[in-house]
């Protein structure tokens, strides 16, 4: 039997991730020979973890949290997106050893919104809750779809302000505090925030989604997050978390890994299945 090409992700916690399973179900779409784990890795033995791991023959890492800034660090090379981003959620081994860095979140989201979905961005008005990590990653893909409003909005209104001068070279974008929101409206809302992970609720104003608008969450579980419950109890038209980007961002992963595309849509039917609830109103 030929021997499998090894990848992982790596990440603290990481019990919940349903990475293994998404590559698992590619690598049987594509017929390719590999294995892929999940390892529990702090961020204080990151470096020596990710060392180890090519050291011993591994061929590619995922980086979740809260590692992708240090992945960032760590790459001897980086792609524009992860320049932009300033983190990493996937390294590459190269050919002389180099290890190449990539961010494939942003491309994960705007495949998801606007081929899985079928979501027009361009000149739709959208709203970003959150100016951390999560929103550096996603900017600069939203803005090259051409909206008619973007804007940022934070618990600090500051470091919203500051990372939409940082993007603005990009597209027209804003920032702002959470507060600055009353009397606007937006087709597409997006949290970006860590507020779903302890399954808290953003100070959102009850008008702030435009008749018939989206909900999008990027983060993901098995029953709804508060804020996918926000959206339906506020009549989104679909009120979305981020299973679809991270299964799209991992087949992005697996492409740039492997040279193949695996197919998304039954990845996540499966993921979907499997978990049993409908996001859709």
């Amino acid at each position: 039997m030929a021997k499998k090409d090894r990848y992982a992700v790596f990440g603290s916690p990481i019990k919940h991730s349903k990475s293994p399973r998404i590559h698992q179900l590619f690598a049987e779409q594509t017929q390719q020979a590999l294995e892929y784990t999940a390892k529990e890795v702090t961020s204080e033995r990151f470096k020596e973890s990710v060392v180890a791991f090519f050291a011993k023959g591994g061929r590619g890492l995922n980086c979740t949290l809260p590692l992708k800034e240090l992945a960032w660090a760590f790459a001897d090379l980086t792609t524009k997106r992860a320049e932009l981003s300033r983190a990493v959620n996937t390294l590459i081994i190269q050919d002389d050893d180099r290890i190449l860095g990539d961010n494939t979140d942003g491309c994960g989201l705007i495949t998801d919104l606007t081929v899985n979905h079928d979501l027009a961005l361009t000149k739709s008005r959208i709203l970003i809750l959150g100016a951390g990590g999560a929103c550096r990653g996603i900017l600069a893909p939203i803005l090259e779809c051409s909206p008619h409003q973007l804007v940022l909005a934070n618990r600090t209104q500051q470091k919203a302000s500051d990372l939409a001068a940082e993007f603005c070279i990009f597209g027209d974008i804003d920032g702002c505090g959470f507060a600055d929101l009353k009397g606007q409206q937006f087709d597409l809302i997006i949290n970006a925030t860590s507020a779903s992970l302890a399954d808290e609720m953003l100070p959102l104003q009850d008008d702030l989604l435009t008749p018939g608008g989206i909900c999008y969450d990027l983060a993901y579980g098995n029953r709804p997050t508060a804020f996918v419950r926000w959206g339906v109890e506020h009549n989104a038209k679909k009120s979305l978390d981020g299973l679809g980007m991270l299964v799209e961002q991992a087949a992005e992963a697996f492409f740039l890994w492997r040279s193949v595309r695996p197919q998304t849509k039954p990845v996540i039917d499966a993921l979907n299945a499997a978990r049993n609830f409908v996001s859709e109103v």
